[in-house]
């Protein structure tokens, strides 16, 4: 079973900020998951902090919000 990164501030931030772009859309996180290309549980953890998002997952969920990486912060 891989580690699961403990929460920190800058990813509590960048999931709240991911949190809002999909509710400001009304998505839901399996539909977040299905434009990014990413699995739900993966979202999820996004979202509570718990993962060490890559540039490449960055870069995947600026094109399904339609926004630039930076609007992620």
């Amino acid at each position: 079973m891989p580690k699961i990164a403990p929460p920190q501030p800058w990813r509590d931030a960048l999931g709240t900020r991911v949190r809002e772009l999909r509710a400001e859309r009304q998505w839901s996180q399996e539909t977040l998951a299905e434009r990014a290309d990413v699995h739900t549980t993966y979202v999820s953890g996004i979202e509570r902090g718990r993962r060490n998002v890559s540039i490449d997952i960055l870069h995947r969920l600026a094109v399904a919000f339609g926004v630039e990486i930076r609007d992620l912060f």
